[in-house]
């Protein structure tokens, strides 16, 4: 997977016989994962660094990528964390005053395989008609043996039954300091957070003390935390098994608690609720989510392939009490949110975080506030 060299000759091949012949974009050779398509119009770098992506080939809807180059301030982690990237038309240069280097020359510095010139408006298409599925992409010696592709695809691991959490986490703790004072502390457990989370917590006097996704406990308590935040992740909520117990543990404590995208997943397995697996998923700054306790509806950032299996038509009971769907997607009726009505804890399934945009869900994290702040009183 790995040089750098000028555009030759690529191939898109998924897991159902589909191809699509394009140009090498990035690095030269061959890469496999989950094929996915992303709607966002911008924010291309906070995608490719996002932990979410681990092991997706993502496809981007917008037809023009790269136009702005890649900088050294928006990276969401350490590192581009998609298996693959797939553009239609990318820039021939970059013009943007933050600019450091081009996101070609940034995807082949990272060994990133990717293809450009294919119809992603037809990619996009087949993924919403026929799901989710697994793909590789060839270019350079890798398209020699072209009647094993397809085989080779096939043979690469499903996204479902994927443990991936503790491949992207933090393999140490580290602590991210309040901006202006400190007024809380936070324990965050890393299933793959983004840099922009601790931030915005950071700005609103939270130290955030930063955990593997495997800490104990008692670990992620001696911080003496006054709130717990269970972050963004990839792979399947099924096989998160210690993640789930964590949470149980801090849920029998009444420690507040705030979760987003797995950890919403995660927060729905520790209520007794299922995870599903969606045809295709939700990934894009563009979707409409409602507030079901105010009616309003939010244009929000997502990035997930599973969903919680939870009633929308009524208040559940739990091991920790009673429990509602807190948030829907107008577009397909997903659960988007959960929230306790007897203990201090709430999560979302998309994204308030959001770097590229959109703001509109920022007030969550003054509401994980409130909640320390009651707990306080």
């Amino acid at each position: 997977m790995s040089t750098s060299a000028p555009a030759s000759p690529a191939l898109l091949v998924l897991e159902d016989g589909r191809t699509f012949t394009g140009r090498s974009y990035g690095a030269v050779g061959e890469t496999f994962g989950e094929a996915v398509f992303s709607t966002g119009m911008t924010g291309y770098q906070e995608t490719l660094t996002d932990p979410s992506y681990h092991r997706q080939v993502v496809v981007m809807t917008a037809p023009h990528i790269g136009n702005t180059g890649v900088n050294d301030e928006d990276q969401e982690s350490r590192r581009i964390w998609v298996s693959g990237y797939v553009v239609r038309d990318p820039a021939r240069r970059h013009s943007n005053w933050r600019a450091a280097r081009g996101l070609e020359e940034e995807l082949a510095a990272q060994g990133v395989v990717g293809i450009s010139g294919v119809d992603t408006r037809a990619i996009t298409r087949h993924l919403r008609e026929r799901g989710a599925m697994r793909v590789g992409i060839f270019s350079g010696d890798a398209l020699a043996e072209p009647a094993r592709l397809l085989e080779r695809v096939r043979s690469a691991p499903q996204m479902s039954g994927a443990d991936l959490s503790a491949e992207v986490a933090t393999p140490t703790a580290y602590t991210v300091p309040a901006v202006g004072g400190k007024k809380y502390t936070v324990a965050a457990v890393d299933l793959g957070i983004k840099g922009m989370t601790p931030q915005l917590m950071a700005e609103r006097g939270i130290e955030v003390h930063v955990l593997p996704a495997t800490a104990s406990l008692e670990e992620l308590y001696a911080a003496g935390p006054d709130g717990v935040f269970f972050s963004n992740g990839p792979g399947d909520p099924a096989t998160a098994d210690h993640a789930v117990a964590l949470m149980r543990g801090v849920l029998e404590r009444s420690t507040p608690l705030f979760g987003i995208c797995f950890g919403n997943q995660i927060l729905g397995r520790a209520l007794g609720f299922g995870t599903f697996k969606l045809k295709y998923g939700h990934r894009g700054i563009n979707q409409p989510v409602k507030d079901r306790a105010t009616g309003k509806v939010e244009v929000t950032a997502h990035n997930h392939g599973f969903a919680v299996d939870a009633p929308l038509d009524r208040v559940s009971d739990t091991p920790f009490g009673r429990a509602e769907v807190s948030h829907v997607c107008l577009n397909d009726d997903v659960v988007e949110g959960l929230r306790l009505l007897d203990r201090p804890a709430f999560s979302v399934q998309y994204h308030p975080e959001a770097a590229a945009g959109p703001h509109d869900a920022a007030y969550l994290f003054d509401r994980f506030v409130s909640l320390m702040e009651d707990q306080r009183a």
